[in-house]
């Protein structure tokens, strides 16, 4: 299920100094990639993380996907 906000990476430079974020969040794409890479999973990241949806992950993975 699409959560309402589209899922889309961002750059604004009044949020978190123009970092790319996912959209309608304060997340930056390089603090989710942290997370995975420290070890967590989807479900801990979505667990400990409630505001963030799957489609936000995927989001951020698929992002990093395009910049190889």
């Amino acid at each position: 299920m699409q959560s309402a906000r589209a899922k889309t990476i961002v750059s604004n430079q009044k949020i978190l100094g123009c970092k790319p974020i996912l959209s309608g969040t304060r997340f930056s794409v390089e603090f989710v990639l942290e997370l995975f890479q420290s070890g967590m999973g989807f479900d801990e990241i979505l667990s400990e993380y409630p505001t963030l949806t799957a489609a936000d992950l995927r989001a951020v993975l698929h992002s990093i996907n395009l910049a190889v």
